[in-house]
């Protein structure tokens, strides 16, 4: 993990990802990287971004324990795992128009094939802007925007 401002790259404690896929770089929204740095300013610490109350790393079981479920309850959002604000920015990503292979980068998967399986139905049924925008393609005079590729299929002449 990297930080603005820093040039270093940090490991995270527990371990590397769990595929190749896991090893990128994601930016963050400016808002979100100016309140990192602003808590990096107090709080951060050599190695890790959020550290345990007394220095050193999170351990999870503590955290969810003292923090997670107590600010959960405080906000009505009880049963609330720290993996759904993954599928949080995932929905988050897909509702600003990125398109499947970038939330499949940006998510870490390995293809997009399984960003479609576990978020697809978060796309919405677009057919009318397709068509829509082939209607003023067409219209403009610009029936393609890319080469015509001719397919052979088998048996045809």
């Amino acid at each position: 993990m990297s930080w603005p401002g820093s040039s270093e790259h940090v490991s995270t404690c527990c371990g590397p990802p769990k595929t190749r896929a896991g090893r990128r770089k994601v930016g963050l929204p400016r808002a979100v990287a100016e309140e990192l740095a602003r808590h990096l300013e107090h709080f951060g610490g050599e190695e890790t971004v959020f550290t345990a109350p007394a220095g050193g790393p999170l351990r999870v079981p503590a955290f969810r324990r003292r923090v997670w479920y107590p600010a959960c309850d405080a906000v009505g959002l009880s049963g609330l795992r720290i993996h759904d604000l993954r599928h949080t920015a995932v929905s988050l990503w897909i509702a600003t128009g990125a398109n499947v292979k970038e939330i499949s980068v940006r998510a870490g998967h390995t293809s997009v094939a399984f960003t479609l399986d576990r978020y697809g139905h978060l796309y919405g049924d677009n057919d009318h802007v397709i068509r829509d925008r082939l209607d003023e393609m067409i219209s403009a005079g610009r029936p393609s925007v890319a080469p015509v590729v001719a397919l052979a299929l088998p048996g045809a002449r």
